[in-house]
């Protein structure tokens, strides 16, 4: 399987035990609803299939995995800090208004004082919340997202309003 076959649900943070258990942490949004048989870990670019013997998962975003053939802490070590992906035949399906902030990639962002700004590049998901990219006036620009900062979505159109806070756009500029 190449990458392009797979999306991303999370990496292995370390191991657990002495007979191979690791925990996986998930930065997919609906990691419940995953049907977890079979993961593949990016193993210096080459996905490689790992099978689930057992998990637990936990409302914390993590989970606890044994693998088929990963009997020892010595083995399950190789995994730590590995990228974890399914197949794109097992992504869940969602509702069709189901939207999130990683939805907005492409969407065309407009401040309230500065103007268009540009396209959103990326949608990046950090433990505290989701971070926009976009490239204005040829420098890279992260804004965060969120109630305080969108004023209005056009899913239509796909626009972005937002309210960015005074001096943003300075920062990124001047640096």
């Amino acid at each position: 399987m190449q990458k392009e076959e797979a999306f991303y649900i999370g990496y292995i943070t370390k191991t657990k035990g002495l007979k191979g258990e690791v925990q996986l942490y998930f930065e997919f949004d609906a990691y419940e609803d995953l049907d977890l048989d079979v993961v593949f870990a990016d193993m210096n670019g080459k996905m490689v299939p790992f099978f689930v013997e057992s998990h637990k998962l936990y409302p914390n975003n993590t989970g606890l995995f044994y693998f088929e053939d990963l009997d020892h802490i010595d083995k399950a070590q190789a995994l730590v800090k590995k990228k974890i992906y399914m197949p794109l035949s097992k992504m869940p399906e969602r509702d069709e208004d189901d939207f999130g902030y990683e939805d907005l990639k492409g969407f065309t962002v407009t401040d309230e004082t500065q103007g268009e700004l540009g396209e959103i590049l990326e949608v990046h998901e950090y433990p505290q919340q989701f971070v926009a990219t976009l490239l204005y006036k040829e420098k890279e620009i992260l804004f965060p997202l969120n109630e305080d900062m969108i004023i209005e979505i056009d899913e239509e159109e796909k626009t972005l309003l937002v309210d960015l806070p005074e001096g943003l756009l300075d920062l990124y500029l001047n640096a």
